[in-house]
């Protein structure tokens, strides 16, 4: 089964924890192939709060030219047409100030279909009011 997925605005105060890199590609030299990838990530908590899904967004930077330009599509950057996308959870985790959620993203396109693409995430967490392991799925179109 998937879950929901929906690219939204995310205003940078919905966000309770710090941001990792999951993938960096070097536009010079990437192939389609890296596209289909699968990335550790450990994420820790800023304030006590409750997190109903995980935030994907992405960075840019243009270096190779003769004014070099970068922006992001993050929700704490300035706002571009470009939107985030948020993976929501089954059931939300309750996460209190400096607790650690690890897990695992993997990330391919779609065999039907190239442009979509499937996701899969795995993720453990043991905090001060509750515990979670889960293992979603998501279908980004």
């Amino acid at each position: 089964m998937s879950l929901p997925n929906r690219f939204s605005l995310i205003i940078n105060q919905a966000i309770v924890t710090n941001a990792v890199p999951i993938l960096d590609l070097n536009i010079l030299t990437c192939t389609k192939e890296d596209a289909a990838f699968t990335a550790d990530f450990i994420i820790q908590a800023h304030r006590n709060d409750f997190i109903h899904g995980l935030v994907t967004y992405f960075e840019c930077g243009f270096t190779q030219v003769h004014k070099p330009i970068a922006f992001s599509t993050a929700p704490f950057a300035r706002y571009t047409h470009w939107k985030q996308t948020i993976m929501y959870l089954e059931e939300p985790i309750t996460i209190c100030q400096g607790e650690k959620l690890s897990g695992t993203i993997s990330c391919k396109p779609n065999q039907k279909n190239q442009r979509d693409l499937d996701i899969s995430v795995t993720i453990q967490f043991k905090g001060s009011h509750c515990e979670s392991f889960k293992e979603m799925s998501y279908r980004l179109r």
